[in-house]
């Protein structure tokens, strides 16, 4: 796991000081060294920056940027099968001086080419500089656990693992890019390929980009889409024979995330995700491994005995660490500098927390995300598709007409928000998805939203088009209409997992240098999983049917089946007490109008109505106090 970041300058503007600031402002990636290297060629200069975080191959051999006949890499990430193909290279006639992974996956691309890609099975974002051709080659992973930015304007690329490097550049322009602004107003994060600034953007999950550095061109291609393993017809296998090979694909992957020269542990948080793991991998060792969780002095939001119940079952070292009200709300004024483009979940604060405690022990910790995306956890599952069966004897054209008559309504005014904000914020929700088209994935779409679009529009002061992004992928499902479930899969799978759930976990592990890993998100598992029957994820009541049936070989069921708390803090009650000043000045009208982004007005209804003991805009408030403190850091602060 590292940190990447370059340019490159088709005015040739830029020089090697440049790219070393750039480079160092994500230092917290890879404190254990760094590389440089600065090409000035006639028409381009090419910079490539590393920051190294060292887990495989300790030595300086791995060290980056490294090079082999044509080719620069700069790479961020891990291989884990990369000894397999190391092998087959070696067959072919390559030599190795390290042992590292980035060796291999040069060597792959001067073989392969660009088909190299499909041989790796890991997390990555790299770039490949061919100087014979003249073309720069990025590449991410198949799911986005890796991040990659860039941006392109006035013959300028600047690329990096974090926005914060564009910023350390003086030709970098920032200038918000509202209709990105609306999209993270609407869920809290804002969905590949966009990006807060305007001509900036995210590669999106399993897609290459190929600059020409001749033509000042490049184009996106996608090599890798989870929507073709739904489209295929579904597995003719018995459960028995599923579970089977369901278990074999955790354990490959498991043991694939164990690879390491340094300590490695599991973040055990005591849902069935990460005991999955911490059992597939316990069990195949005499030693116990390290496990780590938090707990919280709230009850309501503490897991921490029922992770310990668990760890103590299946053997592990396990460490645990009840945090205070005091140490979740320092993170609160530090979450922009994390987090340099605005998030606003706020399950980010105990990961920075989990992650700081691990990293006293640790360099790597494997996490369990992906398991309600891949398995079919999440409750709005069952709620999404019981409420499309209730409303689905309508013609389409019939819904339609009714989506139309509703957001012609005064439903859609401010003030009926204010007088009955969960009747209406469902019926206007339920309305949008009848007039794009009724379906189980426009229905998720609109009710992961936490406020409309003509909302965003009054708030904004501006009428925006609406976005077609990840959101929209369940429409490329072939058999959408014949398997509701499938829909909302992909959806999740294409926008929450990579760029809310994974830009959670890198940020904040990358905080404190330590690499997270994802067994349950390996591209063979979800290959497969996509491809059982719908029974075998859910069946009646029971949701990750598969998954659970397959912990309880490890874990009783008595000891699994506690309710979920989720991963929470009391924000909520932390803004009408203790951080109430925060609020206030954040939505204060002083700040809001200086500021000249948003109407006042209606914040300050939502404000009050907070402060009235109604909680239903709470998590849009959130999401707008996370943006002012990214304001204020990235756009006040950094003028001044």
């Amino acid at each position: 796991m590292c940190g990447i970041a370059g340019f490159i300058d088709f005015r040739n503007k830029s020089d090697e000081e440049e790219l070393k600031r750039m480079t160092d402002s994500i230092s917290h990636r890879g404190p254990d060294s760094a590389g440089y290297k600065f090409v000035q060629e006639e028409k381009f200069q090419v910079g490539l920056g590393h920051r190294r975080l060292s887990i495989i191959d300790l030595s300086p051999l791995g060290g980056q940027p490294m090079e082999f006949n044509n080719y620069t890499i700069i790479f961020n990430g891990e291989v884990y099968n990369y000894n397999e193909i190391r092998k087959e290279l070696i067959s072919e006639g390559y030599q190795f001086d390290s042992n590292s992974d980035t060796e291999v996956v040069l060597k792959s691309f001067d073989k392969w080419g660009i088909d190299a890609v499909h041989k790796f099975n890991g997390m990555f974002a790299f770039v490949i500089y061919d100087k014979g051709d003249h073309c720069i080659y990025v590449f991410r992973d198949r799911t986005g656990i890796k991040p990659f930015y860039f941006y392109f304007a006035e013959d300028l690329f600047l690329f990096s693992s974090e926005l914060k490097a564009f910023h350390k550049h003086h030709l970098f322009e920032k200038k918000i890019d509202l209709e990105a602004l609306a999209l993270y107003l609407k869920y809290g994060y804002i969905v590949a390929p966009y990006c807060i600034f305007e001509n900036c953007y995210k590669l999106q999950p399993g897609h290459l980009l190929t600059l020409n550095l001749s033509s000042k061109k490049y184009k996106i291609d996608k090599y890798w889409d989870v929507v073709d393993y739904y489209n295929k017809p579904k597995h003719d296998i018995s459960y028995e024979d599923a579970i089977l090979e369901t278990e074999e694909l955790l354990k490959s992957s498991c043991e694939y995330r164990m690879i390491a020269d340094v300590p490695v542990g599991v973040f055990l948080s005591g849902g069935y995700d990460s005991s999955t793991v911490a059992a597939l991998i316990q069990a195949n060792r005499k030693d116990p491994i390290e496990t780590f969780t938090i707990g919280f002095e709230n009850p309501k939001y503490d897991e921490s005995n029922q992770a310990k119940k668990i760890a103590n079952h299946i053997g592990t070292s396990h460490n645990e660490l009840i945090c205070t009200l005091k140490e979740v709300q320092s993170i609160v004024p530090k979450l922009p500098l994390y987090f340099d483009e605005p998030f606003g979940d706020s399950s980010s604060i105990p990961t920075i927390l989990v992650s700081q405690f691990a990293k006293e022990k640790v360099k790597v910790s494997l996490s369990a995300d992906g398991g309600d995306e891949v398995f079919a956890g999440y409750t709005r599952y069952k709620n999404v598709l019981s409420n499309y069966k209730k409303y689905n004897y309508f013609s389409e054209n019939v819904t339609k007409k009714i989506g139309q008559i509703i957001q012609k309504s005064p439903l859609n005014s401010f003030k009926s928000i204010m007088d009955n904000p969960q009747l209406v914020d469902k019926i206007i929700k339920l309305s949008n998805s009848f007039t794009e088209g009724f379906s189980p994935g426009s229905l998720l779409k609109h009710s992961s939203q936490r406020v409309d679009q003509n909302f965003i529009d009054r708030l904004i002061g501006t009428r925006l088009p609406t976005n077609t992004s990840a959101f929209d992928k369940y429409k490329d499902l072939v058999n959408g209409s014949k398997n509701e479930l499938d829909q909302l899969l992909v959806m999740d799978y294409c926008t929450y997992l990579p760029d809310d759930i994974m830009t959670k976990v890198d940020r904040s592990t990358m905080s404190v240098s330590l690499e997270g890993r994802e067994p349950l998100l390996d591209y063979r598992l979800i290959e497969f999983v996509a491809q059982l029957p719908d029974e075998y994820k859910i069946l009646g009541t029971q949701q990750k049917r598969i998954l659970k049936d397959i912990t309880h070989k490890y874990i009783p069921k008595t000891i699994m089946d506690s309710p979920k708390k989720g991963f929470g803090i009391p924000l909520n009650d932390w803004f009408r007490e203790e951080l109430k000043d925060l609020f206030e000045y954040y939505l204060g009208e002083k700040f809001i109008k200086e500021q000249g982004l948003f109407e006042y007005k209606l914040l300050y209804k939502l404000k009050e109505q907070f402060y009235s003991g109604i909680n239903e805009q709470f998590e849009f408030l959130w999401f707008i106090i996370s943006f002012q403190l990214w304001y204020q850091k990235w756009i006040i602060d950094e003028k001044n």
